[in-house]
């Protein structure tokens, strides 16, 4: 709706213009500030201006009222209108504001957790972010791969191995075990061990030289229990890439970054000379003994990124990765590519609460809130909605026993009562979406109209939402949507009145849009309560 209306303005202006919703929809449903841009060029007042670029529409199809109102002009759709845009939504069904395929590829990366434990809650929210961008993206036309890069090379691995050794000597061994002071400690790390135990006997657990081949072992069953919890979520990535698999291309790598002077030894040490292109200090790539480091890997891992030939890369990191943006930048640049392909969204970390006391961390996991268990207690829509419900890069506090409340506290049931509650009439009324698709809205009353225009606003919301990777955009929204679907049903009557069927029009309408919008945040929408 908002980009026809744009359109046509733009058409009848001859020029690119801002479109506002204004507050108090009384005004209008749109508004544009225009004149305001042209004063100085032209030498008047605004309110002149505005005034006579009011005068040039001439379009009662779409508009009831053009009007200048103090520099801005304002536009208030008419019914007709309305009621073929609805007529059209309905139409579309799970296609309500899908749009045509965009030519623009896009690699989205995000969780790549460290493969040596369960999700925790931390972990589920970049999870939940990236997903759900993901989603919205695709709905919209855009092709998005999405990608796991697991993080199996390096001293976590190392660790990794010494607690499956030191978990196996402690509780299969039953040997009294001195731990050092880091090391992954849960449950899963006993099971593994168990596993191990049995099919290679009791000796590897103090065979230091297998310790690296334990590491790898329990990698792959930790990453199993990864993707089957981000399954229990909705979630699932196209593509895994294993960090490890690629130092065989550092050589290659490392050359290039050589040949165009990005690189030089200091100490025995190899550095990038990152702060060329703003870091606080240039980086170490290889260290005194040869081992490349951590950021060798991610620069591996970024050109065979941009290798691929992708038009944008999105990678969602932990908020503590801040530091890192410019290093990986730099290295981007150094390698003959632009930075300005690779976006970064950072997730804070979660508070969570339980009854406003601090909520218990897991035996299994040793030391974390594990993501399983909160998804089990409230399920996985609740869990998906709250996370998104602010901006990835704040902080978010939330407790478990809000998301069991049956009122207005619960955002999720809120939302999921109002599209029960419009289903709930339809089958007292004893009738089908389909049954009013043609209904007229001729002398329907604002109250509704303001509905109709509320649940048509999807495509814009959506596509906002998606520019500024800011999903709470959406929830807002639905909350919003839900909360006047519930002020309505409270204020008129439906069934049985003079009025029903364009009423029942209205909320299929509301119902699709509701239903449209959980959808494309990975929840599905329930129908009874």
């Amino acid at each position: 709706m908002q980009k026809v209306v744009k359109d046509y303005i733009e058409k009848i202006l001859e020029a690119d213009v801002v479109l506002e919703k204004p507050k108090d929809i009384t005004l209008g449903h749109f508004a544009t500030p225009f004149a305001f841009s042209l004063a100085k060029e032209l030498r008047k007042s605004p309110m002149i201006i505005a005034d006579e670029l009011a005068k040039k529409f001439d379009n009662e199809e779409m508009f009831e009222k053009i009007e200048a109102v103090k520099g801005f002009i304002n536009f208030k759709l008419s019914n007709k209108f309305l009621e073929q845009l609805s007529k059209d939504a309905l139409l579309k069904g799970a296609n309500l504001a899908k749009e045509e395929s965009k030519n623009e590829k896009i690699l989205l990366e995000y969780v790549s957790a460290n493969p040596t434990g369960p999700l925790h809650i931390g972990h589920a929210r970049g999870a939940v972010l990236g997903d759900s961008i993901a989603r919205v993206g695709r709905h919209l036309g855009y092709d998005i791969t999405t990608e796991y890069y697991v993080n199996d090379a390096g001293a976590q691995m190392d660790m990794l191995g010494l607690s499956v050794s030191l978990a196996g000597r402690e509780f299969i061994l039953n040997e009294e075990v001195e731990y050092p002071e880091t090391y992954y400690r849960g449950d899963y790390l006993i099971d593994i061990a168990k596993k191990i135990h049995e099919l290679h006997g009791a000796d590897i657990f103090h065979d230091e030289s297998r310790f690296r081949e334990m590491a790898f072992f329990a990698k792959d069953i930790v990453i199993n229990i990864i993707t089957s919890d981000l399954k229990d979520i909705g979630i699932e990535f196209d593509n895994f890439v294993s960090e490890a698999s690629l130092y065989d291309a550092w050589p290659e790598t490392k050359a290039v970054l050589l040949e165009n002077g990005s690189l030089y030894e200091k100490d025995e040490k190899l550095y990038l000379k990152s702060t060329l292109h703003g870091d606080d200090s240039d980086r170490v790539v290889v260290r005194e003994n040869g081992i490349p480091t951590y950021l060798a890997g991610d620069i591996i891992y970024h050109k065979d990124k941009f290798d691929r030939g992708y038009d944008h890369y999105i990678n969602i990191w932990g908020a503590d990765h801040h530091g890192y943006i410019k290093r990986v930048n730099a290295a981007i640049e150094f390698l003959g590519n632009s930075s300005e392909k690779l976006e970064v969204l950072l997730s804070q970390m979660v508070q969570l609460l339980k009854g406003g006391e601090p909520y218990k961390m897991s035996k299994r996991a040793g030391n974390v809130i594990l993501m399983s268990d909160v998804a089990q207690e409230v399920g996985a829509d609740a869990l998906r909605f709250i996370f998104l419900t602010k901006k990835s890069d704040t902080h978010l506090e939330f407790d478990l026993d809000m998301l069991k409340n049956k009122d207005s506290s619960n955002p999720i049931f809120y939302i999921n009562y109002a599209f029960a509650r419009i289903n709930q009439v339809f089958k007292k009324a004893e009738k089908s979406f389909d049954d009013v698709i043609d209904i007229s809205y001729e002398n329907l009353n604002q109250d509704a109209l303001n509905l109709v225009y509320e649940s048509l606003l999807l495509p814009s919301i959506l596509n906002e939402a998606f520019i500024k990777r800011d999903m709470q955009k959406i929830t807002d929204y639905l909350y919003s949507l839900a909360s006047s679907i519930h002020r309505f049903y409270n204020e008129h009557k439906i069934v049985g009145v003079e009025d029903e069927d364009k009423y029942l029009k209205v909320l299929s309408l509301c119902a699709l849009t509701l239903k449209t919008s959980l959808s494309v945040l990975g929840i599905k929408a329930k129908e009874t309560m």
